[in-house]
């Protein structure tokens, strides 16, 4: 075991407003009890978690949500548990630490702790596995060094996203993170397509991971905590991306070099069955605290980091969401990914791409997701994905979708909030500087 130094009297940072509850009293009302506390606990939440959670959640009261390996720590930590893609996850934690504000200032100045074991890995094996993975992702897999791994998304055949993943090279295999609660959407259109290759001689199987535990360390700190935790590995030979097998606290844990907040720090995927003791070794270190759903979304929101459902979709192409860059080169000249022909149309046409992903920042209150974006005409050129008052910057930001015409940086518009108008101008993102991990 190692040795843990003394935790060290934590500062502490006002808890996040709860400006934002009266707009949710009339939805609640006629709500169920259980319903009721559900949807209070996301009242001072970012809108795109609200968004996320509200088509997900509450679609079966009598259904029992799934919980991860760390549910039960979650609640003795204080955890404000909600329905998520089907499992029960933490907003918020307890006592003046726990809350949206103070947590997100503490990942992005020490380190924090999430639980994302509802995420789903998935693990691809066959000597033609890499090759398969280039039926269904855009990315140059076949060229992904062992131990590195890249964002990547899965298309439909009409061009628009059904989710997008991290892929990795785990060396003797390929190692997917699909979203929360899209098994039911991703794997049917991956073993309809794995059919067809292995019909066709392609050698190939996948195995999806249940049980086990996944959860990121965030933060300029974790490093630190990682060292602690696996003395002799070299993590500044650790690239950003990398992915290694590691004994985390004597656990053998698959370890990526990634995240979803903007800042340096690592995915570290458990057995299950050890996954509480690890977070809670994690947890007894002073630089480390619990963070939920709630300070996740408004950390990648800062960091320009899209949320599947809010800012792309079925309906939305890599190119119109401003991932142009998850295409392999070699892929923009060979396609061979469902809606190929519409992507790859767009690469060679600009003129087929009649809107865009933007971040912007406003004046006043914070706009959120599905508000009206107007020209100085006074016409609808766009739409709110997802908006915040962004802790870090102590300014409200956001992404929307907007006309080409209004795509540059600088151009100022107007956002309909509360039967109000305020400016709104198109910003580059991300609202903060990345941190992530680029070499010593």
């Amino acid at each position: 075991m190692i040795r843990r130094p003394p935790r060290s009297t934590l500062s502490s940072s006002s808890a996040a407003s709860d400006v934002y509850k009266r707009q949710y009293q009339r939805r609640v009302r006629g709500l169920t009890p259980t319903r009721q506390m559900a949807f209070r606990s996301l009242a001072t939440a970012p809108s795109a978690l609200r968004l996320a959670t509200r088509s997900q959640a509450f679609a079966s009261e009598a259904g029992e949500l799934r919980k991860t390996p760390l549910y039960e720590l979650n609640r003795e930590l204080g955890g404000k548990m909600v329905e998520f893609g089907g499992w029960s996850m933490p907003v918020t934690y307890g006592g003046k630490q726990g809350g949206i504000m103070p947590t997100h200032l503490h990942t992005r100045e020490s380190a924090g702790l999430f639980d994302v074991s509802h995420m789903v890995p998935v693990r691809f094996y066959g000597r033609d596995r890499a090759r398969f993975l280039e039926t269904f992702l855009v990315g140059d897999i076949q060229e992904l060094p062992e131990n590195m791994g890249q964002l990547s998304n899965i298309p439909n055949h009409q061009g628009g996203l059904i989710d997008d993943c991290i892929c990795t090279n785990a060396g003797d295999h390929m190692y997917l993170v699909i979203n929360a609660g899209h098994e039911e959407k991703d794997l049917p259109h991956i073993e309809a397509l794995m059919a067809d290759f292995k019909a066709n001689g392609g050698d190939v199987s996948m195995e999806v991971a249940e049980g086990g535990g996944l959860m990121a360390l965030q933060g300029p700190k974790a490093v630190d905590v990682m060292e602690r935790f696996c003395p002799g590995f070299d993590f500044g030979s650790f690239p950003f991306m990398g992915g290694r097998w590691i004994e985390v606290d004597n656990a053998r844990c698959f370890v990526t070099r990634s995240g979803y907040t903007g800042e340096d720090g690592f995915e570290i995927g458990v057995s299950g069955d050890k996954a509480a003791a690890l977070a809670t070794a994690l947890l007894d270190q002073p630089e480390v605290l619990p963070v939920g759903l709630g300070a996740r979304d408004s950390l990648r929101l800062e960091a320009g980091l899209c949320l599947y459902g809010n800012d792309m979709d079925d309906t939305t192409s890599p190119i119109e969401a401003g991932l142009l860059w998850t295409i392999g080169k070699r892929r923009r000249q060979e396609g061979g990914f469902p809606g190929a022909d519409v992507i790859l149309g767009q690469i060679a046409d600009k003129k087929l791409v009649t809107r865009k992903r933007v971040g912007f920042v406003t004046e006043g209150a914070p706009a959120r997701e599905g508000m009206e974006i107007l020209n100085d005409e006074g016409r609808v050129i766009g739409k709110v994905t997802s908006g915040v008052m962004a802790p870090s910057i102590k300014k409200p930001v956001g992404m929307a979708y907007v006309e080409k015409k209004y795509f540059k940086s600088g151009t100022e518009l107007k956002v309909q909030v509360r039967k109000k108008l305020q400016k709104l101008t198109v910003t580059k993102m991300p609202f903060v500087p990345a941190n992530y991990y680029r070499g010593a």
